[in-house]
Formats: C-alpha cells, structure tokens, sequence
C-alpha cells in the first residue's frame, strides 16, 4: 500500500492528549462509575458528557474551527476514542462525534454543516446517524426507508433499528429511499417519530428503534447521491472504532496479566503455568497488531486517503477479532470470578462482541476489503 505516511510515532503532543484523556477517564469512568451510567436514563451522564465538551473540548477535537470546532485530525480523534474503549465509558461520542459530524463534513451540504456543527462541536446538540434495518446490513438493497415529497416538504415512513444512542439523539441523519435514490436526510423534530430503546448484549451502549411516520425531515446533500457519502462515513467510523477495540483489548490483556501475577494455585502465580502464560503472549500478540493497523487506518482517514476504504477494513475486521479473543482469554484467565457479574471482564466481552457487528461485522469488511483490492 502507497500514500499514507508511514511514520506511525505520535507527537509530544498527541502522547500529552492521550495521558490527559486516560488521566480524565480514570477518575471520572471509573469501573464503579461505568456501571453507574450506564444505569442512567440516556445511557449515559449529561453532566460528564458537558465536563468532557467545556473542560476537554473533546467533542469539537476534529471539528474545523469554522464550525466551531479546535481543528485537530483524525489522529487525535483515534487517540480519544481509543481511550474510551479501554475505559468502556457510556456516551454519544462515537454517534455524534464520529459518526454524525464526519456524515456532515463529507456531505457536500455547507448549509447542513453550520446548521448542526456548531452544535455538535459544542457538545450541546447530539447527532447520530440511523442507515440500518431490519437485516441490521450496510448495503444499499437493505435500506427501505421511504422518502416522499409533499409540496415543499420532505417525509419520511419506515422504521429504523441498531440506531447507536437512538433515543438520547437531537438530530437523526436518516437514509432513505427516494425515486431518485438513495438519500440523506436530517430529522430535528420529533413529533411525529417513535423511538424505543432496544433490549441489546452491551449495556454500555444504548441502541433504538425508531419509527417515522409521515415525519418531516430536511434533504442533506444530493437528492440520490447519498451512497458515496455513507460509504465513506463507514470507513471512518471503521477506522476509529478499531482504536476503540485497540483500547479495550489493551484492557483486557492488563486486566489478564495482572491477575495472573497474583492469584496462586499450588503455591506459584497462575501466570508461572505455560497454558496462562502462552494464552496472554497469543493476547498480546493479537492486540498489537490490531494496534499497528488501526493506527495506520486513522492516519490513511486523516489523510483521506485513497487506500482509506481498504485500510478501515482491514483494520475494522483484525481489531474485531482481536477484542473477541482478548476479551475471552481473559474470562478464563479470572476462572471463576471472570463469568460474576461484580467483575468488569463480562462488560469487556460485551462490548467487543456488540463493537464486532457495529459498522458490519469481520465477515463483511473481510469482503469489502477483497473488493477493494480487486480480489
């Protein structure tokens, strides 16, 4: 592959944001407080969500400062998410943050974007981005959600489901079906919209079914150009959403190592037998080339890359895998306290199983990739 930089050391600067994140998250998501919020009626705290937007401005981090964001990339975008999945903090982040604004920024609809950005930046207005249904698929065939027009009005009928923080979003980015195609549309007024929080594996984070019916919507972008435009929302989402499991697959395998180091069987640490010890280097190995090419991917999306598509694929479909086996290995690692609820190991394996379909699963992006190298 050619044209992405290959230096994947990060600055001093980006090292400080990481440790200013981490340093954040420890105090304030910690395992006591994740289970807290995600108890909590959004799914998550409005009042950490604020800290994390007026302390941290980490929701306007990779917004452009014309939008009222801090105009940094999607390297230190990767680097913030990445933390959050190895705290499995509960919040609208990657809906918003990932998914809606970067919708926005590639839209082709400067209207659209300083309508919602300064919103979204601001952490004040959360965005998400509903394409999925029924099937749960991210194909054009799947998506069957009608678009009509009615005078100068646009509407919507049809249902959408998996929509991440569906029920605690301001602003739907909606996919739907016109006589022209495929199209984007943005839904602010709820009135005529049913929204039902889903009963899902991870509580960590929440998903909804929404339901339209004859729901007003404005048209964002291209009437029938919106394919292109979720295609690439789709590898950026990919490409952070493998840091996020780089991070909680680092987690798990600390979680491991740690535990093997003090629970004793016949008189030695459990980590002194080969079967633990092989087990973890396995782990290891695992994350840290999920790690290599999750990094490579965001720093191919802060490019935009024409290897981005490729690249996203392949690092969405190794950091799936990875977080599954990281986050198994360390279920059996604990033994019997890993399967109790009081222990965080089930949370993890929630969440890489739930992060493994989000997006489409290691299956899909496998041919994705495929196709993106002419295989």
């Amino acid at each position: 592959m050619t044209g992405t930089n290959l230096n994947f050391a990060f600055t001093d600067e980006q090292n400080e944001l990481r440790r200013t994140v981490r340093s954040f998250l420890e105090v304030k998501a910690s395992e006591a407080q994740v289970r807290r919020h995600m108890e909590l009626p959004l799914g998550y705290d409005p009042a950490l969500w604020a800290q994390m937007s007026d302390e941290l401005g980490l929701t306007g981090l990779a917004i452009p400062e014309e939008f009222g964001g801090h105009g940094f990339t999607f390297v230190e975008l990767g680097i913030v998410v990445e933390e959050m999945g190895r705290a499995l903090l509960p919040s609208p982040y990657f809906a918003s943050i990932v998914l809606g604004a970067n919708l926005l920024l590639h839209c082709g609809d400067d209207a659209a974007r300083h309508r919602y950005l300064p919103g979204i930046a601001s952490g004040t207005t959360v965005a998400t981005l509903a394409v999925t249904e029924e099937s749960g698929r991210w194909t054009p065939d799947a998506v069957q959600l009608r678009a009509r027009r009615e005078g100068d009005e646009w509407l919507l009928d049809g249902a959408k489901t998996y929509v991440l923080d569906g029920c605690a979003a301001e602003v739907l980015f909606v996919a739907a079906r016109t006589d022209t195609g495929l199209s984007l549309f943005a839904v602010d007024r709820f009135g005529r919209v049913v929204r039902r929080q889903l009963s899902t594996l991870d509580p960590t984070r929440r998903q909804a079914r929404v339901e339209f019916d004859s729901t007003p919507a404005t048209l964002v972008g291209t009437e029938g150009n919106a394919w292109p435009v979720l295609m690439r929302t789709l590898a950026l989402g990919s490409a952070a959403l493998a840091t996020e499991q780089v991070g909680g697959a680092q987690r798990c395998l600390e979680m491991s190592v740690d535990y093997a180091k003090v629970r004793k069987q016949f008189g030695k640490p459990i980590g002194s037998f080969q079967a633990i010890r092989h087990k973890c280097a396995d782990v290891f190995v695992d994350v840290e080339c999920a790690r290599g090419v999750a990094h490579y991917a965001v720093r191919a999306a802060a490019q935009l890359s024409e290897e981005l598509p490729a690249v996203a694929s392949l690092a969405k479909a190794c950091s799936s895998d990875a977080y599954a086996r990281a986050a198994a290995a360390s279920i059996q690692i604990h033994g019997g306290i890993g399967f109790t609820w009081e222990h965080p190991a089930h949370l993890y394996y929630k969440r890489a199983k739930s992060s493994g379909h989000l997006l489409g699963d290691a299956n899909f992006h496998r041919a994705l990739l495929a196709d993106e190298v002419g295989i």
